[in-house]
């Protein structure tokens, strides 16, 4: 099992690097074609959709990594039971909310892909596919978020505790 969680979250944050270098692909490209007179359409569009993947999909991968900011002000001065009890707490509130969130963005995705939506850019992307990478990027939120409270449930301590990176407290 921790075998294909590993995988799933390196998978998530090679597609949200891949995102980051397309977004870097579209600016240069932008540059360089103005340099001739020309424009690539629908480039600020793309990038922004890429920019919304890059960060959906990463949003998993960080929390594994301790990247996301914290603040530990009450949680890094408790010891033993009630520092497990509130990191519980925060971690069991972060599910719940997060899959409240995929849930419904998962939801809009399909219906987005039922009703054939097309973005009103230049391009007509159909909204399903930016919305999906972003989807994914919050399924695996919410799997690491589960991943971390049954860690801790257990009493073994969170995957950012130790993952080197503090938390701002």
């Amino acid at each position: 099992m921790r075998t294909a969680l590993s995988i799933l979250y390196r998978t998530a944050e090679i597609l949200g690097a891949v995102s980051l270098a397309a977004i870097a692909v579209l600016i240069v490209t932008q540059v360089a074609s103005r340099l001739f007179d020309r424009m690539v359409p629908g480039a600020d569009e793309l990038a922004g959709y890429c920019m919304a993947a890059s960060f959906f999909l990463m949003l998993g991968p960080a929390l594994r990594r301790g990247a996301h900011i914290r603040v530990g002000v009450l949680v890094d001065r408790l010891r033993g039971g009630p520092r497990r009890a509130l990191e519980l707490l925060c971690l069991g509130f972060a599910t719940a909310l997060s899959t409240y969130f995929a849930w419904y963005w998962v939801r809009m995705t399909y219906d987005s892909y039922d009703f054939g939506d097309l973005s009103q850019g230049v391009l007509p992307i159909p909204l399903w596919i930016p919305q999906a990478l972003m989807a994914a990027g919050l399924v695996v939120l919410v799997v690491a978020l589960i991943d971390d409270l049954l860690a801790v449930l257990q009493g073994r301590d969170a995957s950012y505790q130790h993952a080197g990176m503090q938390s701002e407290g």
